[in-house]
């Protein structure tokens, strides 16, 4: 089978007119005391205002949205750890496509209850995110389903970039952007987005040192399988995959990992200062700000909160002793 071929910035404008009855722009804000504690001007960008509470709900409505008849009508499969779900599903129900998500069996009850909320089917299955995708893609050749993959599709790349169109409509003079990268494809589709219309903007990745098989493989220029222990699952994955890693082959200009203290800080520093929940990914880009901080001095910095989808189990973690026994 072909690899895909990669999203360009007139797939992104499309993208948009398709989503945009159903999901306004996400706010772009300053936060002057995460500003005074980073030494840097400081926006976020609030995927979690999104509906289902992460920025994977604007590629699931680009990709549903176009699918064809028979796809429709057969029903779509997918593997997840909890947003890319949710925006399946979400998808599902503004189209009629009949959903069906594998989780793994340890996935976010929190995200799990959306997604069935939603009307989706899910099938718990396998020790973690790659488990899951594996049962998938046997369920799908079985019984036909339209396999959505989470990283390696086009439509659902240029969908999740029409967040970073939206920052430079807001500050067209960013200097870096930090972005998290799980399977890679709101990274991918940030730096389309940043190369094509702003190439000064440095775009940073950020993955967690305890799963960091997209960091391995584009620094070592090849596909690597690495181990997988965070509990960030946005970030938990053992394997890169084939489309996104050449988009972040082409347009990252760095990559950065964190440990979980450091994502756990993040949490709680967004909670302080800017009063914003997020989840273990979506504090990836603060935890690498942080990290960061000299770097950064003087610059103007966007940060992607990609979701807020926290559970109360890993709240009151965070909010705890740090230990989650």
């Amino acid at each position: 089978m072909n690899p895909p071929i990669p999203p360009d910035l007139s797939d992104v404008l499309e993208a948009r007119k398709r989503i945009a009855p159903f999901l306004p722009r996400t706010p772009f804000r300053r936060y002057p005391s995460l500003e005074s504690e980073l030494g840097c001007q400081v926006f976020v960008k609030h995927e979690n205002h999104n509906p289902t509470g992460a920025f994977k709900v604007r590629g699931g409505i680009a990709l549903v949205s176009k699918l064809q008849p028979h796809e429709k009508k057969s029903g779509v499969i997918s593997a997840s750890t909890g947003n890319h779900g949710q925006s399946i599903a979400h998808a599902g129900s503004l189209f009629g496509v009949k959903t069906t998500i594998v989780v793994p069996e340890a996935a976010n009850p929190t995200k799990i209850a959306a997604i069935r909320t939603l009307g989706a089917e899910v099938i718990h299955r396998g020790v973690d995110f790659d488990e899951a995708r594996q049962h998938v893609e046997e369920l799908s050749r079985e019984k036909g389903y339209r396999y959505i993959h989470s990283a390696n599709e086009p439509l659902l790349i240029a969908g999740v970039a029409t967040y970073a169109l939206e920052m430079l409509e807001a500050e067209p003079d960013l200097d870096t952007v930090l972005v998290p990268v799980g399977g890679g494809s709101g990274a991918a589709g940030c730096g389309l987005v940043m190369k094509a219309l702003a190439p000064r903007v440095q775009v940073i990745g950020v993955q967690a040192a305890g799963a960091p098989a997209a960091y391995l493989s584009w620094k070592e220029g090849q596909a690597k399988e690495a181990g997988c222990s965070t509990f960030a699952e946005g970030l938990a994955t053992r394997a890169s995959f084939e489309l996104t890693q050449g988009m972040l082959r082409e347009h990252l200009d760095d990559f950065v990992l964190v440990g979980e203290e450091e994502l756990r800080g993040a949490i709680l520093l967004y909670l302080e200062k800017t009063g914003a929940l997020a989840e273990g990914a979506g504090a990836a880009p603060l935890a690498a700000a942080v990290k960061l901080r000299e770097r950064l001095q003087s610059k103007k910095v966007g940060l992607v909160l990609s979701g807020g989808n926290l559970s109360l189990e890993k709240l009151r973690w965070v909010l705890g002793s740090g230990n989650s026994e």
